[in-house]
């Protein structure tokens, strides 16, 4: 069965050969490495065909024009053949057993819309965070009951679950629209969990590498205006409630993810004003 790995990028001349190499390791024979360069102003092309070059499993495509980061998300995914995809970061490095021991539960399983797995993430200053997650709640039949084990995750656990970097059924995936908004990921992981239950493999498969970047900057990068920076967790909670509405659901079941939704809103508030609250003690000490 053809796996296909997305990796969209810009400007990532010199960090993306790696993350290409890894895949072109997995001891998975049938892979595709689609790579969708967004109008980079570097060396990133020169790479890339040197790259395809070398190992026809690798198609490239160059954009001429910036089609922004989530429309670049899009191009690969709908470039891809694989009845298995994955989206990597251009500086993300996988395991060479990633994608067989990722297909696994697939074929155990013909529910499964995904499969996420263990990851290391290593922050820009070098300290590495390794979440493990255990859980079972994204393997319910009950898409509440996955709901509120993604959000129980996400709330207390930072990269306790990844599901846009997990595998996923390509043609399932790409019925589920990915908005345009800041936190954009979690408002698509949410509707990823209302379709469809996840897997999950205990094992540490891949190297994420995370870029530290100011909402205003992912708001610039992402090509929305930077004003939603202010209000980002409303807006992403409003869309999250507008999902509801699209989702086949019963209402006893509408009415439960609205209380799963409302009780993680006000979490997060809260999360926020002690983040900020421990900031603004850190500032008056120093200015002590």
């Amino acid at each position: 069965m053809l796996v296909s790995i997305g990796i969209p990028v810009r400007n990532g001349a010199d960090r993306l050969e790696a993350a290409v190499r890894s895949v072109l390791a997995q001891d998975h024979a049938d892979i595709e490495v689609v790579i969708s360069d967004n109008d980079s102003t570097d060396d990133t092309e020169e790479v890339c065909r040197e790259l395809a070059r070398q190992d026809s499993r690798i198609a490239y495509y160059r954009q001429s024009r910036n089609l922004q980061v989530i429309g670049n998300f899009v191009e690969v995914l709908n470039r891809s053949r694989g009845e298995y995809f994955r989206w990597l970061g251009d500086d993300d490095i996988l395991e060479p057993t990633y994608v067989s021991r990722s297909v696994e539960p697939f074929l155990d399983d013909d529910r499964l819309i995904l499969v996420t797995s263990d990851m290391t993430y290593t922050a820009g200053d070098g300290s590495i965070h390794q979440p493990q997650y255990r859980g079972k709640g994204m393997l319910s039949d009950d898409p509440v009951d996955r709901l509120d084990e993604l959000w129980d995750v996400v709330t207390t656990e930072h990269h306790g679950l990844d599901p846009l970097y997990g595998l996923m059924r390509r043609d399932r995936v790409a019925a589920v629209p990915r908005p345009l908004m800041i936190r954009e990921d979690e408002v698509y992981a949410t509707m990823l969990a209302l379709t469809a239950p996840w897997g999950h493999v205990p094992e540490m498969l891949a190297h994420r590498n995370l870029r530290e970047r100011r909402l205003t900057g992912i708001a610039s990068a992402l090509g929305v205006p930077r004003w939603t920076a202010h209000f980002a967790t409303t807006l992403q909670f409003r869309a999250m409630y507008r999902a509801l509405r699209i989702t086949e659901l019963s209402a006893e079941q509408r009415s439960r993810a609205r209380g799963v939704l409302l009780r993680t809103y006000w979490r997060r508030q809260q999360q926020m004003l002690a983040h900020r609250s421990r900031k603004l003690a850190r500032v008056v000490s120093l200015k002590g």
